[in-house]
């Protein structure tokens, strides 16, 4: 669940001063969101509200996993040899830990912002992730054993 708000936060922290409407000035991620949990205006304001109480973590915490993943694909273009390509890995892996415990800390917060329902729609979200991604790796690897 806090992946998808911290999305959805990212877009949020980046939005300009909203108008008229609950989806007005949000990106199309947000909105999905928005409409998929059925967001009233005072869950989103409180969510905001998490979110920017984060803001000055979760935006370093961002670029950093931006620009670690950046240089490990570059290590990798580069033919850079296997302790090269581990050293830059294992610097994706740290801030990723980082992100982790931080997104642990704003589901804490943010989930009791949400109704049963909503929880159950974010459960039921990530399982259709989980069985996307299984699903596309069965067939990656039927298509490489048909050839």
């Amino acid at each position: 669940m806090a992946a998808v708000l911290i999305a959805g936060g990212v877009i949020v922290l980046k939005a300009q001063a909203q108008s008229a409407g609950v989806l007005a000035g949000r990106g199309p991620v947000l909105q999905k969101i928005v409409k998929g949990l059925g967001l009233s205006e005072e869950q989103i304001t409180k969510i905001k509200a998490e979110l920017l109480a984060e803001k000055e973590t979760l935006v370093p915490l961002l670029k950093n996993l931006h620009e670690t993943r950046k240089g490990l694909r570059e290590t990798i273009q580069s033919d850079g040899n296997e302790t090269a390509i581990r050293a830059a890995s294992a610097k994706v892996a740290a801030v990723q830990a980082d992100l982790a415990v931080e997104r642990a800390k704003l589901r804490v917060k943010i989930a009791p912002v949400l109704t049963e329902e909503q929880l159950l729609k974010v459960k039921k979200f990530e399982e259709k992730v989980d069985d996307f991604v299984l699903n596309a790796l069965q067939n990656f690897g039927e298509r490489l054993d048909a050839r």
